[in-house]
């Protein structure tokens, strides 16, 4: 105990301003990566990692084990290059979402505009949901959708429940996939969207959740897209966000989450748009 009492007195007597910055700086390190990967598969990977680490450096370090030491000292490079191809997709989503938090001027919508996008999703999903015809409504963020966008037919109409109610009318072409919205138009309908992972939590009543459920799940685990869903069995409306899914919602409800979660960002113009727009001032009288 004495001895323990020593080195904290060591340690403290040599502790400056310095040290308590590069600990904090070491600290916020390590927490950042941990909210990155909060919420996702790399938690429970890392854990067992972090786990088998410190099993081997307790087994290794008996002097009496030295076929066994050699075998960790081997194997060991070879685990740290094999990481980055376990981590691949928890590394490209931490980083998607660095890049999103680096646009720090993003070109955003009217809240006029939002709000009239929003009112016309509420509207359209409700009704879709009194007659049981099921829908997915992707709602398109910071994350550009190109390429789900040409897995569909491009429309590039004016967002309207009218039209969104036809798309989803059972048997139609373009009942099936998703619809895809940018901004205040419709740029695709019956686009294919990637499906959840297969390890999905899932609450016990929640088990019967169907492909639309799972691709506006999943379109929300690789991109920051808000993901409308009604369900054709059920007629439930469920908004999906982060990897993750609100259900049974209402139009209030409904509403109410659209509010809080989409915020949309417009694609920044070309520049034979930025020149157009300057021939159209230069002409007007």
């Amino acid at each position: 105990m004495s001895d323990l009492i020593d080195n904290l007195g060591f340690v403290l007597e040599r502790l400056d301003w310095l040290s308590l910055v590069d600990i904090l700086l070491v600290t916020l390190v390590f927490f950042g990566i941990l909210l990155l990967l909060r919420d996702t598969q790399a938690v429970t990977l890392l854990r067992g990692v972090l786990l088998l680490l410190v099993l081997l450096g307790f087994l290794t370090s008996f002097e009496v084990l030295p076929a066994f030491s050699w075998l960790v000292r081997t194997t060991l490079p070879a685990l740290v290059l094999a990481i980055p191809v376990i981590f691949a997709p928890e590394i490209r989503r931490a980083l998607e979402r660095l890049g999103r938090a680096s646009a720090i001027f993003p070109a955003g919508a009217t809240s006029t505009g939002v709000q009239s996008v929003i009112q016309i999703v509420v509207s359209a999903a409700t009704k879709l949901s009194a007659r049981r015809h099921g829908a997915l409504i992707v709602l398109q963020r910071l994350d550009g959708l190109q390429e789900y966008i040409e897995t569909g037919i491009q429309l590039d109409a004016e967002v309207s429940e009218k039209l969104l109610l036809q798309i989803f009318y059972p048997s139609t072409p373009l009942h099936d996939g998703a619809v895809i919205i940018s901004g205040d138009r419709i740029v695709a309908a019956a686009c294919v969207m990637p499906l959840a992972s297969g390890d999905i939590q899932l609450q016990s009543q929640d088990r019967q959740l169907g492909l639309r459920h799972r691709a506006a799940i999943g379109i929300s685990e690789v991109t920051d897209a808000i993901a409308v869903v009604v369900s054709e069995e059920t007629g439930a409306i469920s908004v999906a966000s982060g990897g993750r899914i609100i259900r049974r919602l209402d139009a209030a409800r409904l509403e109410n989450v659209l509010k809080a979660v989409y915020r949309p960002h417009k694609p920044r113009r070309g520049i034979e748009d930025f020149f157009s727009r300057l021939l159209e001032r230069r002409d007007r009288p």
